[in-house]
């Protein structure tokens, strides 16, 4: 039995939800310049896996306006307009990797940004402007 005034876990992010214009063409940015897999996919959404317990959904911008009915139950509405902001974990051994593999697929490198506690992150723009961020430790106080 559950004490009354015991407090449930901290939840963790599970998903991340982008609202595109092009399912494909994210798909394919994603999947080719970071190498994410996607795991399902539909006319209304792709979902990408991000590693353990991390997903990306990239949903088709206006796509998710109705309800929509599952065998399990249902997924009330949702979307999202203007450029929005995510940030991937890299270790910091892998950012000049990573930062090569950005210029190979033609991608430019917005902005940089050393943090106080060490970290490091590199900024560039998806193909719908959604601002991404490759950050290393030490960034936050718990990463």
């Amino acid at each position: 039995m559950v004490a009354r005034d015991a407090a449930p876990a901290r939840p963790k992010v599970l998903e991340t939800a982008l609202y595109v214009d092009d399912l494909a063409r994210a798909g394919r940015f994603y999947g080719e310049t970071l190498g994410l897999e996607p795991m399902t996919q539909d006319s209304r959404m792709w979902a990408l896996d991000c590693g353990p317990a991390s997903v990306l959904l990239l949903f088709r911008r206006g796509g998710t306006l109705e309800t929509v009915e599952l065998p399990g139950g249902r997924i009330p509405p949702h979307d999202g307009a203007g450029p929005a902001h995510l940030a991937f974990a890299v270790a910091a051994r892998e950012l000049p990797a990573w930062e090569a593999r950005l210029a190979e697929c033609g991608v430019a490198i917005e902005a940089r940004m050393t943090w106080p506690h060490g970290g490091e992150s590199l900024y560039f723009r998806d193909p719908d402007g959604h601002l991404v961020e490759l950050a290393t430790p030490g960034l936050w106080a718990n990463y």
